[in-house]
């Protein structure tokens, strides 16, 4: 998976791990600095291959595919979850073009072209053995459809991310790999660290109906249930985790 050190990822990774999956993950910085949520995931049992990459990257994309290949032998799961907010947050009006670039780049085309590398590798496994199975969950948003004008190259690598689920569950749909999208809510990360205030009036007065902040481990464990297999008849759907956000009230 991807982005599995901190955070929503560090949240599914250790759901997986408990779950008995071997872990491959992947992230921007350098070993020494991951040691620690490594050894996390470890305590789970599972062994942990972790890969320094951008996946915004194309050469660091096949790294990443290639370390896999050489330490387990087989891919069942893919999880993309990295990603990145705009490094400043500005009007639309206002942002700027390597803005737009970079964040596309990281939430939206990294995870694209790796799902195409990883779904080639799944169907080679199938193909070779009708009784593989294996899936892919991607992470999204609520920025997905929440419109927010003060970042709004991140709602747009969102949005596009959700679309890329329902095109490679179409396309995937023939050799048996369905293919998820997690639209997690107001989760408690370091990326949402800096609104904490401001969500937390929201949340009291009841912007959510579970007048409570997410937490990794609630996307870990939706992102568990997919990849389990409880729900076979679903490919290309969303499960939201956003504590009743997206539900229309009067």
């Amino acid at each position: 998976m991807t982005g599995g050190t901190r955070g929503i990822g560090f949240g599914i990774a250790a759901r997986l791990g408990a779950e008995r999956f071997d872990l491959a993950v992947c992230g921007v910085r350098a070993r020494d600095e991951v040691a620690g949520p490594l050894r996390g995931l470890e305590a789970t049992g599972a062994k942990v291959l972790y890969v320094e990459a951008d996946i915004g990257a194309r050469e660091a994309r096949e790294r990443l595919v290639s370390a896999v290949r050489s330490e387990f032998g087989r891919l069942d799961v893919l999880v993309n979850n990295a990603g990145m907010a705009p490094r400043r947050r500005a009007d639309v009006l206002e942002v700027s073009e390597e803005s737009f670039e970079e964040v596309v780049r990281a939430n939206l085309q990294g995870p694209y072209f790796l799902t195409q590398a990883c779904a080639r590798w799944m169907i080679e496994q199938r193909k070779e053995n009708p009784d593989w199975h294996g899936s892919i969950v991607n992470v999204s948003s609520m920025s997905a459809t929440f419109a927010s004008t003060n970042r709004g190259e991140y709602c747009i690598s969102k949005a596009g991310l959700s679309m890329a689920t329902k095109l490679w569950a179409a396309r995937l749909g023939e050799f048996g790999i369905p293919v998820y999208e997690v639209s997690p809510g107001i989760v408690k990360t370091d990326m949402t660290a800096p609104v904490e205030g401001k969500y937390d009036e929201l949340i009291e007065g009841g912007l959510t109906i579970e007048r409570r902040w997410g937490t990794p481990d609630d996307v870990g464990r939706a992102v568990a249930a997919l990849v389990r297999g409880d729900f076979p008849y679903s490919t290309g759907n969303v499960v939201h985790v956003d504590g009743g956000l997206g539900v229309p009230r009067l």
